[in-house]
């Protein structure tokens, strides 16, 4: 495969930044078009039960009351994805999801069989009905209905943040979705081409970080993008070739903007993997707490970390952690995009000293 000559990185950052709408914010159109692209999508990490879905900073609307609509209106719809994670997709793309993530039951035990059995014959019921009928404890009952989820034998019907929510046979909620729509390899090849599109460039260990995918199966989906001239491969990973083209005219925008991106953002979870690497060295020795809180995008590109430890209600911000060389010139504006991320609440340190 010719590899194409590496792009210049500041036109990578620069146009990322602009599909990610963290340069201009989103209207609902364009916010649409990016939370399609970005699927599955979550709420903010370690954030309250029920709680819609967000794309953090870039609409120039409220997108969690956005996304609490499309909740009550089934726009949006909950499942299991990548290893039983929950996300909220357009019900419009289950096939691609369901034939991503399905985990097929092959062999179900007893009890997954009578729950399954009950939602048939008296179906829909909440957790509680389930236990009224059945006599089991809500912690026996709730594997079991994770499980079935992960099959898309049921479906859980929170179109609300109320703990008290509906569970039908998925074939009930939606009689026209085919299981045998895609295969997992054309599923993975279309929703590839979303992810690169959103991310610019990317290699496998991103799209394995994001999708939780084997990296077998991504690295077959990417050269068959590329064998069919849609993916570019250059020195550094994989590019759309639309964008290869249009990046050999294109003028980066100068970047200045710091944001604290929470642990269930897109941005974050493409990286992931590079992240915990960052942050383990970043607060190697430190004798306090040190759970990586939010993570700093300073100019489209990460360079740190709050840290300290989570808990209810406001977090323990122990300190902030940055690699740029002239990171005490930015104190105040990296201090800032915390304390926004963390309902006004100031840092106790600032690269091991204090703030006051």
């Amino acid at each position: 495969m010719k590899k194409k000559k590496d792009v210049d990185n500041a036109s990578i950052v620069s146009l990322r930044m602009e599909r990610q709408y963290l340069i201009q914010k989103a209207n609902e159109e364009e916010y649409v078009k990016l939370y399609r692209d970005t699927q599955p999508g979550q709420n903010v990490y370690w954030s309250g039960f029920g709680q819609p879905p967000t794309l953090s900073f870039r609409a120039n609307f409220d997108d969690i009351e956005f996304n609490r609509t499309r909740q009550l209106e089934r726009k949006l719809v909950k499942g299991r994805f990548a290893g039983g994670t929950l996300g909220w997709i357009e019900p419009c793309d289950l096939e691609l999801f369901i034939a991503l993530y399905r985990r097929p039951l092959l062999n179900p035990t007893g009890l997954q069989t009578h729950i399954l059995e009950l939602l048939q014959r008296e179906g829909p019921l909440t957790i509680r009905q389930m236990k009224e009928e059945t006599g089991l404890q809500v912690k026996e009952i709730t594997p079991v209905l994770h499980r079935l989820q992960e099959a898309f034998l049921i479906y859980e019907d929170q179109y609300d943040g109320k703990w008290d929510r509906g569970w039908y046979r998925f074939a009930e909620m939606f009689p026209e979705v085919r299981f045998d729509r895609y295969t997992r390899q054309e599923a993975l090849k279309v929703i590839l081409q979303r992810f690169a599109y959103r991310i610019v460039r990317f290699d496998v260990a991103m799209a394995k970080s994001f999708y939780r995918i084997p990296e077998k199966e991504i690295r077959l989906a990417v050269a068959e993008l590329a064998s069919e001239g849609i993916l570019a491969a250059s020195d550094w990973g994989y590019i759309l070739k639309s964008d290869a083209e249009l990046l050999e005219c294109y003028h980066p925008q100068p970047l200045n903007s710091v944001y604290a991106i929470h642990r269930n953002d897109f941005m974050y979870r493409a990286y992931e993997h590079s992240l915990k690497t960052m942050v383990e060295e970043l607060t190697s020795g430190m004798e306090y707490d040190h759970d990586p809180l939010q993570y700093l995008l300073i100019d489209g590109e990460f360079h740190g970390a709050s840290v300290g430890h989570f808990r209810n209600g406001p977090y323990d911000l122990n300190d902030i952690v940055c690699d740029l060389p002239d990171a005490q010139g930015r104190k105040t504006e990296i201090i800032e995009a915390v304390r926004a991320a963390n309902c006004g609440k100031k840092p106790k340190r600032f690269l091991g000293d204090a703030v006051f």
